[in-house]
């Protein structure tokens, strides 16, 4: 798949706690509500577990205000033998939806697992 599905993964609104000393939303509240999304998205293509191994890329195109309701987008972009590169956009929507910004997007790298938490292969389907 070239594009992102355009169902959310996750769908969330930050709240009076997740802002920075700028007035917008903390950086890491964003790479946590990614790496939660990449995470669903790669462990359904695993099958099983998986654990965040490397942020490839990661990029901070705009802010995110408090009253955003902010889409995360994710898809798996590709798949080795242990590993998987998802793709991850953050979108947010402003004005009661009227207005869609993409603030953020981003490449992870996701593991399989095994039982002992130790990485597995990943069927090739």
């Amino acid at each position: 798949m070239t594009e992102f599905e355009r169902v959310p993964i996750l769908r969330v609104v930050p709240g009076p706690g997740d802002i920075n000393a700028n007035g917008h939303i903390f950086g890491g509240w964003v790479l946590s509500q990614m790496d939660i999304a990449g995470g669903i998205v790669a462990a359904r293509r695993a099958n099983g577990p998986v654990a965040t191994v490397a942020i490839e890329r990661m990029e901070f195109i705009q802010p995110i205000n408090l009253r955003d309701l902010i889409s995360v987008f994710a898809h798996v972009e590709r798949v080795g033998r242990t590993s998987m590169g998802v793709r991850i956009e953050v979108i947010a929507h402003r004005d009661r939806g009227k207005t869609e910004i993409k603030v953020t997007e981003g490449l992870f790298t996701f593991v399989a697992l095994d039982e002992t938490h130790r990485p597995r292969a990943v069927d090739p389907q």
